[in-house]
């Protein structure tokens, strides 16, 4: 029995939400022409749904059929469940209907692999392409690479989509050969290598030639699968690293594993996806992209998973005590980056501010400075070293029952926001500098 468009779209979208690797817009792309919408670098506003759905975006498959049967993936073809396949027009249709009723605010589209991945990569291109040309649709594409796809196909989709992203899924080539042998890592670093190159190269023509067709303007993703594997958080991370450097990514998410496939014996026996590590695991990479860290500081191979008890900063910082305390007044930009409870605005700010005056743990706390886990970290001033002769466990166990006990009390009717600044009850005071 023929389906209809409402029975395509409850099942490729609800198939589609174990993709997490949508994003806001992160590019400019104005209204041209008299056209529908646009997308601004501010990004798409996301909004979640209960099981992790992004409905900002039409975010759906292009079909779940697949020739592939990866043992980790809900929709691989030994999976006895209800199939269906968007055609061009549809995609096309169902994008511009939502966006004029102010539904979503562009289109992230993936799809399984029917028949090849050039058939698969020629239909998503088209519903881009139509997009663009057709219906002259200036709102936010995301669109998946096929890997194994022909490279003018991919080179095509580059045009007239904002982002491309190619998912890699499993951190090392045996464990993907052993889930998913029909795939390889070379197959996945093919279009990889297409889409960076095609970015630098119209970086460079765009120098010459103001009106250089954009490529790719937002850049490249990934997303890799946590839990399906016993590889490391080390592993996982200089994989991560390598792309950021290498591939030159703008992000790499990272996915907690869901049991879809309990029968495949392949797979571990989890009960839920590791959300804690994958908290940690972004972190990480945050600390990577703006705290200048790298993945062999925040891992080591005598330690290759991440503290789920803490983040990896502070066990960054608990592990390398010898580097503390930092002196804020006179430490550099890096090393102040490094402590614990400073984020990158506060450390820009304090490395300004301490131009004027020496700076103490008002002027700290004014800047929004996390003085309760900062202070075993620094000295400034009139602050000294706060953590006495504390172990790295022992300061470790303190933090972490510090933390508990802001947890609210029986007898409370509303938590307090500011239980350790008394002198708010003072006249506020002004942070002033010497010129």
């Amino acid at each position: 029995m023929e389906q209809t468009l409402q029975e395509k779209l409850k099942i490729l979208a609800d198939a589609a939400k174990y993709d997490v690797s949508c994003s806001s817009s992160g590019n400019n792309r104005q209204n041209t022409n008299g056209g529908l919408g646009n997308a601004l670098s501010c990004g798409v506003c996301h909004s979640f749904t209960d099981d992790g759905r992004c409905v900002s975006l039409l975010k759906i498959l292009m079909t779940n059929h697949c020739i592939y049967d990866c043992a980790y993936c809900i929709n691989r073809r030994s999976n006895d469940r209800p199939r269906a396949t968007f055609t061009v027009q549809e995609v096309v249709d169902l994008t511009i209907n939502f966006y004029r009723r102010n539904y979503i605010e562009g289109l992230f589209l993936s799809s399984g692999v029917i028949k090849n991945p050039d058939f698969t990569m020629e239909r998503l291109m088209l519903v881009t392409q139509n997009l663009r040309l057709k219906e002259r649709f200036n709102g936010y594409i995301h669109l998946k690479a096929i890997p194994g796809a022909s490279p003018e196909l991919i080179r095509q989709a580059g045009l007239y989509a904002d982002r491309l992203s190619v998912n890699i899924e499993i951190p090392t080539e045996p464990e993907l050969k052993r889930l998913a042998p029909e795939k390889s890592f070379g197959t996945v670093l093919q279009p990889m290598n297409q889409i960076k190159e095609g970015i630098q190269l119209y970086k460079e023509e765009r120098r010459k030639f103001r009106k250089t067709p954009a490529f790719t303007p937002a850049g490249q993703s990934t997303q890799l699968i946590v839990g399906a594997t016993p590889d490391s958080d080390r592993q996982i991370l200089q994989l991560a690293s390598g792309f950021y450097h290498e591939q030159q990514l703008k992000r790499i998410y990272y996915s907690g594993y869901l049991p879809v496939n309990e029968y495949d014996k392949r797979l571990p026996a989890l009960q839920s996806p590791p959300l804690v590590r994958e908290n940690r695991l972004y972190q990480s990479d945050w600390l990577m992209r703006f705290y200048h860290f790298r993945a062999d500081e925040i891992l080591t191979p005598e330690q290759p998973f991440l503290d789920l008890d803490i983040d990896p900063k502070l066990a960054y910082a608990l592990r390398n005590l010898h580097l503390f305390p930092v002196d804020i007044n006179r430490a550099d930009y890096e090393m102040i980056l490094r402590v614990p409870g400073i984020g990158v605005q506060s450390a820009k700010m304090i490395v300004d501010a301490r131009r004027f005056r020496k700076l103490n743990s008002y002027h700290l706390k004014k800047i929004g400075v996390v003085l309760k886990r900062a202070q075993y970290f620094i000295t400034c001033n009139e602050l000294p070293v706060y953590r006495g002769n504390w172990d790295p466990g022992q300061l470790k166990n303190h933090l972490i029952a510090e933390c508990h006990t802001k947890r609210k009390k029986p007898g409370d009717t509303q938590l307090s926001l500011f239980p350790l600044i008394p002198a708010l009850s003072a006249p506020a005071k002004q942070l002033h500098f010497k010129s």
